[in-house]
């Protein structure tokens, strides 16, 4: 009886055996079939999947799909394709990091291409918007008021486009574009102007001023800082130059409110405890300089 009970338990051991050996080669197989069935994917039907997905504003998978076919297809025409795409839609898709990156990539990989000046132009877009996507969404905070490393890093590459490829489709608007961040620039430094003044430090409000004036000329705010000038030469007691200010404004601003004594107005003293606020600026909403 014991003899017949080992024997038993013998076979149940070599069917349950049979079965795990049967069991782990199946999944292997499908594994090894499903990973097959990725890889052997032609380039052509990967680069469609993911431009569809581009085409169906789904941004993170189409620059998912682009990613994977230039990890396994590292040359040739789709993948020149893919690069330009998977930039575009991780530009859409807010990885501003990530554009530039791919930009970058493409750039020194085909620095001949034809579309060289449509990858400087979207290396623009990206970095005169990367940093500010947080800070706008969450602080509602201006562009002017955060840090213009990359917004430079934009007008550098408009500037590329303009006076690289200026007969190319996007020349036009890259220039108007700098004319934008130049106006960004000059009102981040009139910001600060404001700020020196509200605290009476008027030499640093003073140079200041003068740098927005030689730096970014004919900007929007060259008027404010000849105001900025006048203001803090009243106070530092140089009435020559506080006049000349006061001449030039009256030259090419008449209307200007510091002419009558009403600029700057300073917002409500408890704004002050909102570290994020800073000065108002001329060109907010509630302006200090409301132009007619």
């Amino acid at each position: 009886m014991t003899q017949r009970a080992s024997t038993r338990f013998t076979a149940v051991a070599r069917i349950g055996l049979l079965l795990l050996v049967i069991v782990a080669t199946g999944t292997g197989c499908g594994m090894f079939k499903r990973k097959k069935t990725v890889e052997a994917q032609p380039v052509e039907q990967m680069f469609e999947t993911a431009h569809q997905a581009m085409m169906n504003g789904n941004w993170e998978r189409a620059q998912t799909n682009f990613r994977a076919l230039v990890a396994q297809y590292p040359y040739g025409p789709y993948t020149e394709q893919a690069l330009m795409e998977s930039a575009y839609a991780q530009y859409k898709a807010g990885k501003l990091d990530d554009a530039v990156s791919s930009i970058d990539k493409f750039l020194r990989t085909y620095p001949t291409h034809r579309n060289v000046p449509y990858m400087y132009y979207l290396r623009g877009l990206s970095n005169s918007t990367r940093d500010a996507v947080f800070l706008q969404r969450v602080w509602k905070l201006d562009s002017s008021r955060r840090d213009l490393s990359t917004p430079m890093q934009g007008y550098n590459d408009f500037s590329i486009v303009a006076e690289r490829y200026p007969n190319s489709r996007y020349a036009a608007d890259a220039r108007q574009r700098m004319v934008y961040l130049r106006n960004q620039f000059a009102r981040h430094e009139m910001d600060t102007a404001l700020y020196y003044m509200r605290r009476d430090a008027w030499i640093s409000a003073a140079t200041r001023a003068r740098y927005l004036l030689e730096t970014y000329p004919q900007s929007e705010y060259q008027n404010d800082a000849v105001a900025v000038l006048g203001e803090a030469y009243t106070h530092l007691g140089n009435k020559t130059l506080a006049d000349d200010a006061r001449r030039v404004l009256q030259l090419n601003d008449p209307k200007h409110p510091w002419l009558t004594g009403e600029w700057p107005k300073y917002p409500w003293a408890i704004r002050k405890l909102n570290p994020f606020a800073g000065e108002k600026s001329p060109a907010s909403g509630a302006s200090l300089h409301k132009k007619d």
